[in-house]
This record gives structure tokens, sequence and C-alpha cells, in this order.
């Protein structure tokens, strides 16, 4: 039996990309993305929305890519979903331990998606890596 674990989301990036390194020098990039649901509410007929906010996180090929993306841009990302632990030492005299969860986007895909400018003409900064 095959189990897969991969998600599509299109959305906006709350923040311009931020290019870190890991302890062992290795480059990723960090995406900030929020994805919105829209539903109409049965009682008083109104739409109603949310967003979502979205780490996601790019590695390898898409690590130069990314860094490129600026906040407002819209993007389609395809991945997978991870999830890690770590520690975090809370301050003060009586430093504590705290064991805390995250849970990421591992990007495999990303396609900037273009707009249409306001005379027709579709926005010519679309590419897809």
């Amino acid at each position: 039996m095959s189990l897969t674990n991969r998600v599509s989301l299109i959305g906006f990036l709350g923040k311009d990309a931020e290019v870190k390194a890991t302890r062992n020098n290795a480059r990723f990039t960090v995406l900030s993305l929020a994805t919105k649901r829209s539903w109409k509410d049965r009682q008083t007929g109104e739409w109603q929305s949310k967003s979502t906010w979205h780490r996601v996180i790019c590695w390898g090929r898409l690590v130069d890519y990314a860094a490129g993306f600026t906040k407002g841009a819209r993007l389609q990302i395809e991945g997978e979903i991870t999830t890690r632990e770590y520690v975090e030492k809370t301050g003060g005299k009586k430093s504590v331990d705290v064991k805390k969860s995250i849970t990421e986007i591992r990007a495999i895909q990303i396609a900037k998606l273009t707009r249409q400018k306001k005379d027709g003409e579709p926005d010519p900064q679309g590419a897809a890596a």
C-alpha cells in the first residue's frame, strides 16, 4: 500500500522571501504564504472568510529561484507537509527547555502566477520552476 503526502497551495506572500543557512551551511529559502477560504454563512447569508498562513521551505534548486519572490507575489506551490520538533529555551534566571512542534510545507515545485494588468496585458513575470 502506498501513501501519499502531497499538498497544493495557491496564495500570496505576506513578506519577502528569506534565505537562511543551517549549521552545516546548507542554504534554504523560507516563504510565508497566505491562503484564503471563503464561505457563505447559512444563518446570516453573509460571506465569511479566513486566511491561513503556511511556512514553506525551499531546498536545492528552488533556493535561488524562490529567493527572488517579494511580498504580494501570487504563487502556486506543490509540496509535502512536514512536522519537526525543536527545543526552545525560555529566558530568565531559571531557564527551562520547552519542546515545540512546527508544521511546514517542503516545496517540490513552485510557479509564479501572472496577474492581468489593467490594460488587459498579462504580467511578464510569470514563470515556473
